[in-house]
């Protein structure tokens, strides 16, 4: 089994034509093509922006450090729980 990996461009009428050399004829060959579109610079992708991911716009830009009253107290977060070793 030979893997051969190509990048392609469709002809005006969205059509691939693949030529792969293989050598001197021998019998019959099966293929598997399996067709992944490439992403264009231009086009968006998922996890790009903070609205892609679900955020809505400028959202961390209203409530990152929203809190400048100088009285704030966080208050005590308390201890954390002491548990058993897993061995």
């Amino acid at each position: 089994m030979t893997i051969i990996q190509l990048s392609a461009t469709p002809d005006p009428d969205g059509v691939i034509r693949l030529s792969i050399p293989i050598g001197p004829p021998r019998g019959e060959y099966d293929l598997a093509i399996i067709l992944t579109p490439k992403p264009t610079d231009t086009s968006p992708k998922f996890g790009d922006t903070q609205e892609s991911r679900g955020w809505p716009p400028g959202y961390f830009e209203r409530t990152a450090g929203s809190i400048d009253d100088p009285t704030f107290d966080r208050g005590n977060q308390g201890e954390y729980e002491i548990r058993e070793p897993l061995s």
